[in-house]
């Protein structure tokens, strides 16, 4: 069993005491979570309320770290973004679910984990450009952050498939998205794991998903959710697929990062 280390050790016991620590040091590896609602999580969210049900996958963790609205680092626990995509309900996304899939299949080696929330609901790839309030905001937080970014967790589309425009310049928009935010934070080889839509809000989904299978820039990866159960709107994640989604970004960034031994096949039941 490994020993728990002294932070951690502060950090388990304020929280069964149902108070919030804030840290002075940022986690060993931070992670960008960015796009739109499906990030944001609305799993459980129905008719506007959720339904409060966290999965055992979800739960918090000491070793897993959530970075406020208001730039610090605390215990992370569901609705990520609470503070983020706010005059909505959140729910449950796939973030916590990743983070517990990095600890559970990378072992000690990941250390803690740091989730920054930056997705909001709703909003178009052409939201995201360089200039634009919701890009300042990414750039501003993951700065912010401090410490190792390990790579940003992208799922966002659905918006982009009501126009036949828009749905058709994706692809050129993202991968401009995506070199100009490796310029703004100095790491030309920045992880990008984006998620190729499950569901969407028009009839050009496959426009979409085929832009953004069709992205072929260095280190940029995708993880397919199509085939992911959605809820009663036929757009948001169910929670338990937001939980599968998360172990699958876990898998990717894992298999880039050459642990293919922690992938064991008795994992795959654990999380699903």
């Amino acid at each position: 069993m490994i020993m728990m280390t002294l932070t951690n050790v502060i950090i388990t016991l304020l929280f069964l005491l149902n108070s919030t620590l804030v840290l002075a040091q940022p986690p060993q590896n931070i992670f960008i979570l960015a796009g739109q609602s499906n990030m944001a999580g609305r799993g459980g969210v129905k008719k506007g309320k959720w339904d409060g049900f966290i999965p055992s996958e979800c739960n918090p963790n000491p070793n897993i770290l959530r970075f406020t609205a208001q730039n610090s680092w605390v215990l992370a626990h569901e609705p990520l973004h609470v503070d983020i995509d706010v005059g909505k309900t959140c729910g449950v996304g796939p973030g916590m679910g990743f983070a517990h899939g990095l600890l559970m299949l990378g072992g000690s080696e990941m250390g803690s984990i740091g989730l920054v929330p930056c997705a909001v609901g709703g909003t178009k790839i052409s939201e995201w450009g360089r200039g634009t309030v919701l890009y300042n905001q990414l750039v501003r937080r993951a700065k912010a952050a401090g410490g190792k970014i390990g790579g940003v967790l992208w799922y966002q589309g659905e918006s982009d498939t009501v126009n036949v425009e828009d749905a058709q310049g994706y692809k050129g928009r993202m991968e401009k998205f995506i070199g100009d935010l490796r310029s703004d934070l100095a790491l030309p080889s920045l992880l990008i794991i984006q998620v190729a839509l499950a569901s969407g809000e028009g009839k050009y989904i496959e426009k979409v998903r085929e832009a953004q299978l069709g992205i072929k820039l260095a280190n940029v990866k995708c993880v397919d959710a199509k085939g992911l159960r959605v809820g009663y709107d036929h757009l948001h994640l169910t929670t338990m697929s937001q939980v599968h989604l998360g172990l699958m970004l876990a898998r990717s960034y894992l298999n880039i990062h050459k642990h293919h031994d922690s992938l064991s096949t008795t994992s795959n039941s654990s999380l699903v």
